[in-house]
């Protein structure tokens, strides 16, 4: 099974709310109507408020996966123009 195509990687690790969704927002800005944004991050609240306002924003949230002790990954797919 082959993974999804990564457009743009984001690393937020060290950096706490709001600025991880606030870099977040500029990173989906940044990229093209389907592709796809991968924010790696380490602030716990931030794995839930980042899907959560990605989906309020009108995109698709592809994965949210705690990948070790510390860190989270979260793929966002924009579906919209902001």
């Amino acid at each position: 099974m082959h993974g999804t195509k990564i457009d743009k990687k984001l690393d937020i690790k060290g950096v706490v709310c709001p600025y991880t969704l606030v870099k977040s927002k500029l990173a989906v800005e940044d990229i093209e109507v389907g592709q796809v944004l991968e924010i790696l991050l380490d602030y716990p609240e931030a794995s839930s408020s980042i899907p959560k306002a990605m989906l309020n924003y009108g995109h698709s949230v592809l994965k949210v996966e705690k990948i070790n002790d510390t860190d989270w990954i979260v793929q966002v797919r924009k579906e919209v123009e902001d």
